[in-house]
């Protein structure tokens, strides 16, 4: 494991931040995975990882890859699509369940689809694979915008985001249809008596906030308890929102960017019935997945928000006070695409790339 890139302070730091830039270098941890999607860290450090292509592995505490696990469900590895997050339950360590969000071809089309499973003993195959939940109705064009990360709230509640697949923008508006939404649902993939539109005619029971475009990002913040997300926008205004119940996000209603032709969409940067975002980004990075930093080797990093980009400036770090962003600051700006940004047990960060010959990075701090 040698250390390709040495970092010592970032090239931007905001204004707003408080905590001091913290000296660290970058080193590849494990290599060989094709386009690395999602990861969950198991109790004793290992981790497990998808490729989009479909497959599962287990990577050891020393970065050493297993074979594919067997079991794991067949995807739709198509354009945007295939094997995406895997979250772990919160009693892991008792049932060792799991879950996993994909691509799934269904009749009518593809959509996004919630799985569960658990994990053999010996970590090399999933067991009682069951899917729970299907992102209705599916789309028979297009192959972009699935959302699919996934997050328990400190209730228990599984969150999982969708997108509105890209061909009818309105999904997101729609509370009929599960596209372009942040579902709140129970561990078999029922939505919650509480939920916001329970009861309600006309809408999903599942939905728990709407207005969203393509949510890679799904986090909660370990000190205050709220669900944040982070979300592609189009040409410019990618987002990261504080998610509260039952509101409206507004794509594409409202939108901070404008199509990849130039032209505008929707009814301008906001209107009084629709959420604004906590962060906005012109132009685009690009976000993906996100973490809260609350470890011990980077003292200055405790409580930021880090968030994985596709574009430079690959990783961002946001300093954060209760549930508002104070500052930012770029890093890894000449680094490659970033997919998810997970913390190991030892307080280094983990970043999936996202390539064909995709690898997992480390940051530690510098010597």
């Amino acid at each position: 494991m040698r250390p390709f890139l040495l970092a010592f302070l970032s090239l931007i730091l905001a204004a707003g931040a408080r905590a001091q830039p913290a000296a660290f270098r970058v080193e590849t941890f494990a290599s060989g995975l094709e386009n690395p999607w999602g990861a969950a860290v198991l109790p004793d450090g290992r981790m497990l990882v998808t490729e989009r292509p479909g497959r599962l592995r287990l990577v050891g505490r020393d970065g050493r890859l297993s074979p594919p696990l067997a079991g794991v469900p067949q995807v739709e590895a198509a354009g945007q699509g295939g094997l995406l997050d895997i979250a772990l339950a919160p009693d892991f360590a008792r049932t060792r369940e799991l879950y996993l969000c994909q691509a799934a071809q269904v009749p009518g089309g593809v959509l996004t689809r919630l799985v569960r499973a658990r994990l053999s003993r010996d970590a090399r195959a999933l067991q009682r694979l069951r899917p729970i939940l299907d992102a209705t109705p599916p789309q028979a064009n297009g192959r972009n915008h699935y959302g699919c990360r996934i997050a328990f709230g400190r209730d228990g509640a599984l969150f999982l985001s969708t997108g509105e697949r890209n061909e009818t923008k309105l999904r997101a508006q729609r509370l009929s249809d599960l596209g372009g939404k942040v579902l709140r649902l129970g561990r078999n993939g029922a939505p919650l008596r509480d939920n916001p539109f329970a009861g309600r005619a006309g809408a999903r029971a599942e939905i728990f906030t709407y207005g969203h475009r393509n949510p890679q990002g799904l986090a909660i913040n370990p000190w205050t308890g709220s669900l944040w997300e982070a979300e592609f926008g189009p040409l410019g205004g990618d987002e990261i929102n504080l998610l509260r119940p039952g509101r409206n996000y507004g794509w594409p209603v409202v939108t901070h960017g404008r199509d990849y032709d130039g032209t505008p969409i929707g009814e301008g940067a906001s209107r009084p019935d629709m959420e604004e975002a906590i962060h906005v980004w012109l132009p685009s990075i690009s976000p993906s997945g996100i973490a809260f930093y609350t470890g011990s080797a980077f003292p200055a990093w405790r409580g930021s928000l880090f968030v994985a980009a596709l574009n430079p400036p690959g990783l961002v770090r946001l300093s954060t006070e209760g549930d508002r962003v104070t500052g930012e600051e770029r890093l890894l700006t000449d680094g490659p695409r970033l997919r998810q940004v997970v913390q190991g047990p030892e307080g280094a960060l983990y970043l999936l790339t996202d390539e064909a010959e995709g690898r997992i990075l480390r940051l530690v701090p510098a010597r």
